[in-house]
């Protein structure tokens, strides 16, 4: 297997599963609810702003495999808008 196919196969399991350690990111947060998502303990970064910190990255990471730009900065991979509902929340975890 090449090596761009093996990065693939290990980004599936741990988004999907299938990985020998058994957890991956959607069973995870399967029943996260938006409160738990979005309530602040002491000053870390809150489970729907990391969230969006994976789908940032992701997405300019996919956009380079399709020859554009890498066009992404740490200033903005936090900048989550407000998670105003449960839908918003389940919005966010369907773009992982």
């Amino acid at each position: 297997m090449n090596l761009s196919k093996q990065i693939a196969k290990h980004f599936r399991e741990i988004h999907f599963g299938g990985n020998r350690t058994s957890v991956n990111l959607k069973e995870t947060l399967q029943d996260v609810t938006r409160q738990q998502a979005t309530t602040q303990v002491y000053s870390l970064n809150t489970i729907a702003a990391l969230v969006y910190h994976i789908n940032y990255y992701v997405s300019a990471v996919v956009r380079v495999y399709h020859g554009e730009p890498l066009n992404a900065n740490n200033k903005y991979s936090f900048d989550l808008p407000p998670i105003s509902s449960q839908q918003h929340w389940k919005s966010l975890l369907n773009k992982l």
